[in-house]
């Protein structure tokens, strides 16, 4: 089989990293999470104060948008780290301070065409697998395997409160489910490349799939799609 391109979408904390990433260890594919390319130019407009509490000073972090590079690179182990400007910063753009102000950042027209431009020139020689909030809808509407990941928020609430448990930091369920609520509102309503479900794209609901299930369930669909 040719390789091809894979595109994952869907809401927050559905686990699309994980499964992509999975994904193309099986395919032998690059992986490229897009989420974490949004959450380093967040954290850079933190870290800058381009932040007042939430509220995003867009015309100041346009003006340094071309000060800002991201890029992933391999520690050890194979795993990709996100870096912003050099440094490693794949933890600390996990944090709730990143998570709460990521979908302001993210729907800035002229921050989504910089990392759009960057996503599309990384799938140029195919066999990539690559997750975010439009990757089959705007970075590569021509993908041969759409995939669009869904889970009820409470679900995704809890995931991402164990999540921050085992890092050891403090977390609220109740702040984390008004958060990811907010999220997919943001993420649905935005005016530049909304989140949505593409004409053909396939709709996985993993709400209560283990992921080994998640991992049978997209090879097949990558196996169908082989035996065309």
């Amino acid at each position: 089989m040719d390789k091809i391109i894979i595109a994952i979408d869907g809401y927050s904390s559905c686990g699309k990293s994980t499964m992509a990433k999975q994904l193309a260890n099986e395919l032998g594919y690059i992986y490229v999470d897009t989420g974490a390319m949004y959450r380093c130019v967040t954290l850079y407009a933190i870290e800058n104060g381009l932040f007042s509490g939430k509220s995003l000073d867009s015309d100041a972090l346009e003006q340094r948008i071309d000060e800002i590079a991201v890029s992933f690179s391999l520690d050890e182990n194979g795993k990709a780290n996100a870096m912003l400007n050099g440094r490693n910063v794949e933890n600390d753009i996990r944090s709730m301070a990143v998570s709460e102000r990521v979908s302001m950042v993210a729907k800035q027209p002229y921050v989504r065409k910089k990392l759009v431009e960057q996503q599309q020139a990384m799938g140029k020689d195919k066999g990539i697998v690559m997750d975010g909030r439009d990757i089959g809808t705007t970075v590569f509407p021509n993908a041969e395997l759409k995939i669009f990941v869904t889970a009820s928020a409470e679900v995704r609430a809890e995931r991402r409160y164990n999540e921050l448990l085992e890092k050891g930091e403090e977390a609220n369920y109740t702040e984390i489910l008004q958060n990811v609520k907010e999220r997919d509102y943001i993420d649905s309503h935005r005016d530049v490349s909304p989140l949505r479900m593409a004409n053909d794209a396939l709709l996985l609901d993993n709400s209560f799939m283990t992921r080994e299930e998640q991992k049978e369930w997209l090879l097949e669909k990558v196996a169908q799609l082989a035996s065309k």
